[in-house]
């Protein structure tokens, strides 16, 4: 039983639920402003109904409250009534904003210092482990034990496709190369001197704004029958995490600039490299029909930098990020996309003012051919006759070729050596401003065999 003051003349109801009363207050005063019944029913939710809910209207001055014995709300009690909470002003934009910010940033801060710490440990376990000492942990289901480089190679050249190692077997390799020293750095990245399995192995490892580059290089490296003893030796291309790697054989002389840098050259010294300097563009330039063949390729960057030299004194070209193929099938020149330009000191007057034809792949090869009598400048420049010699510069250190019409200078001491003298009719001959007019390849490799015939070297 409840007491109601709405209800009938006893002021009364019966109920399934609770009694209900709601008392104004005002200062010391009290007063009941409503009592009644409330069924089962009505009680939502059970454990908690909203009507019984302790609040404060502080427009109003009403607190509710829920019993549950007879007339329990008549005359109640104000000791037992629960006492009501405050509600928190709510937050402001500014305070709202700073609350969520703050926990936002300090995570961000702690997600960018585990991510340098991972990225430092993983470059300080990468750059500096135990040389000549394989991961334990890399697994080489590819490649038995006791194989070597020559071997692979040897198998991929007489039993292969002839383009190249498997894919999975150059992972492989790169997977498990210790790098041992940075031996240079250009445009495209970085050259490490590494070693697999005991054998040294060059790795060039390209920035990721290069990617173009190493993917074409490697795309020319791995066309059919390209391995070439006057060509880099080509083993493996792979990505490993941000970095692009493409590993060939390693020479320890470096470059012809660097060589020529550090040495003088005997005439037979000459001799013995211009012609397989010269040979160079030939397995380039010619193309070979047949079902393994090869597309013709012009380089577009020969330079002295981009030749290495190997332990015997001969030369092989590098880096074909810039060379182009000829379909002669569709007599289509392919160019990939690559906002990288050939190195102005050895462009061909053509291709300085822009006049080339880039439909025309001879065009290409001709441009080679001049890049390539500069070179010979620079080897003969260094050929040492009774101690006497040219330091070593760059074609062109202060000389203008297109509207000057000028080339390299050509010593006169150079016409009391017929090796010399044989050689400085060679360049002028390939640095004709009319393309057309310039000696071919196979030319000029049959003009310097007739002369280390005459000069009793052995080739």
């Amino acid at each position: 039983q409840c007491y109601c003051e709405r209800c009938s003349a006893n002021s009364s109801c019966t109920t399934d639920g609770v009694c209900f009363v709601a008392i104004r207050k005002s200062g010391s005063r009290q007063t009941t402003e409503r009592s009644m019944c409330v069924h089962e029913n009505e009680l939502i939710p059970r454990d908690r109904p909203f009507i019984c809910a302790p609040s404060v209207k502080h427009e109003t001055g009403i607190y509710p409250m829920c019993c549950n014995t007879d007339y329990c709300n008549k005359n109640p009690d104000p000791s037992v009534f629960p006492v009501p909470t405050e509600k928190t002003p709510p937050l402001g934009p500014v305070a709202l904003a700073a609350v969520i910010a703050g926990p936002v940033c300090v995570l961000c801060l702690l997600l960018v210092l585990a991510f340098y710490v991972c990225a430092g440990a993983h470059h300080h376990h990468h750059h500096h482990r135990v040389p000549n000492e394989e991961d334990p942990s890399m697994d080489h289901p590819f490649i038995t034990v006791g194989t070597t480089l020559k071997d692979l190679i040897y198998d991929m050249t007489t039993s292969g496709s002839g383009s190249g190692l498997p894919l999975l077997v150059q992972r492989t390799i790169a997977r498990t190369i210790i790098l041992q020293e940075s031996i240079g750095k250009g445009r495209f990245g970085e050259v490490w001197r590494g070693k697999w399995r005991g054998e040294e192995v060059a790795v060039k490892i390209f920035s990721s704004r290069e990617e173009r580059s190493w993917f074409r290089e490697a795309e020319i490296y791995q066309t059919v029958m390209l391995r070439h003893e006057n060509i880099l030796g080509f083993i493996a291309i792979t990505g490993r995490g941000t970095q692009l790697w493409l590993v060939s054989d390693y020479h320890e002389h470096g470059s012809l600039f660097d060589y020529l840098n550090r040495y003088t050259v005997t005439v037979e010294g000459m001799i013995k490299t211009v012609p397989v300097h010269c040979q160079r563009p030939g397995p380039l330039h010619m193309e070979i029909v047949g079902t393994q063949g090869k597309p013709a390729i012009a380089h577009r960057d020969l330079k002295s930098k981009n030749i290495l030299v190997k332990k015997n004194g001969t030369c092989c070209i590098a880096d074909l990020g810039l060379a182009v193929r000829h379909d002669s099938a569709t007599d289509t020149i392919d160019i990939a996309p690559n906002h990288r330009v050939g190195t102005k000191r050895y462009m061909a007057p053509e291709v300085l003012d822009d006049s080339i034809n880039m439909k025309h792949f001879e065009s290409f090869k001709r441009a080679d051919i001049y890049a390539m009598g500069l070179v010979f400048w620079e080897i003969a420049s260094r050929c040492s006759m009774g101690g006497i010699h040219e330091d070593y510069q760059l074609p062109y250190y202060d000389l203008v070729v297109c509207e000057q019409k000028l080339r390299p200078n050509i010593p006169n001491r150079w016409q009391s050596c017929e090796a010399l003298r044989v050689m400085a009719k060679i360049m002028r001959e390939c640095w004709y401003a009319n393309g057309a007019a310039r000696l071919t390849a196979l030319r000029i490799k049959k003009t310097l065999s007739q002369l280390s015939q005459q000069e009793g070297i052995k080739m």
